[in-house]
């Protein structure tokens, strides 16, 4: 017992965390992870069947059986459901993980308003609503917030226009609130994933092709010479969402192979 308990993620056992986006990619990873971990999950997500692929990840890894609440977050009242739904089921909330996005393609020239009003809906606004209606419950147990945001927040890329705004905001959202919350004994981060192998992309628009080129060129356009895996964004969620990041709120942590810190030259 004692070699668990000097390594703090083990804080999260028995925490109830409310993932979104655990329908596929890094919201997926966090529920695993959370679930070996001990957590109890609300998992929320559009698709429903790999939802239910997902929650029976989590129960194979020996966790309780997760409560699904389906939905598109861009609507209201899902946003409301899925947080009321939560605290019925568990009497609390100690865990918040914002992962629920997506990645549209598209310059100043190119992306409509319909797109932009679609990635900064799901990306941003839906963030913003459903961060509100449980930032009074997170409150009352002293909680965290890891919000997944990207490098394409702290960096510019041409191409991603719209993305890379939503992102910046998520980054700037995740440090205002930090100090809001932070006399709440709240804690607020985000990670800023890199290239992380998952759908995301495709779903964006690439070919088998085009992601595989757009994979090999990652050995470059990362210090560490790949792409990452969903697992290790996972793991900075944990690390950050737990008693191991107790004095860090505020930060949006890159996991992105030192791409973040590369100029060309």
């Amino acid at each position: 017992m004692a070699s668990e308990d000097a390594f703090k993620v083990s804080s999260l056992k028995g925490k109830v965390a409310l993932i979104t986006g655990a329908s596929s990619g890094i919201g997926a990873g966090a529920a695993v992870l959370f679930a070996k971990l001990g957590s109890l999950l609300a998992l929320n997500g559009r698709d429903v069947e790999n939802l239910k692929k997902v929650a029976q990840q989590c129960i194979d890894s020996g966790a309780t059986e997760p409560l699904l609440v389906p939905g598109d977050l861009t609507e209201e009242e899902t946003v409301k459901r899925t947080v009321e739904q939560t605290i019925a089921h568990f009497g609390r909330l100690d865990v918040l993980v914002n992962s629920a996005g997506i990645l549209a393609m598209g310059s100043i020239e190119t992306t409509d308003l319909t797109q932009y009003d679609r990635v900064m809906n799901i990306n941003v606004r839906s963030v913003y609503h459903l961060t509100q209606l449980c930032v009074t419950h997170l409150i009352e147990t002293k909680g965290s917030i890891v919000n997944v945001s990207s490098v394409n927040g702290q960096r510019s890329f041409p191409g991603v226009l719209a993305y890379c705004m939503s992102k910046s905001a998520i980054d700037q959202f995740t440090r205002c609130i930090a100090l809001e919350l932070a006399s709440k004994q709240v804690r607020v981060n985000s990670v800023c994933p890199g290239v992380i192998v998952t759908d995301v992309h495709k779903r964006a628009g690439l070919d088998e092709e085009q992601y595989a080129q757009f994979l090999a060129k990652s050995k470059h356009t990362h210090a560490l010479g790949r792409p990452g895996e969903v697992d290790e964004v996972a793991h900075g969620i944990a690390f950050l969402a737990s008693d191991a990041a107790s004095f860090i709120t505020g930060v949006n942590l890159p996991i992105d192979g030192g791409r973040h810190a590369m100029c060309p030259r």
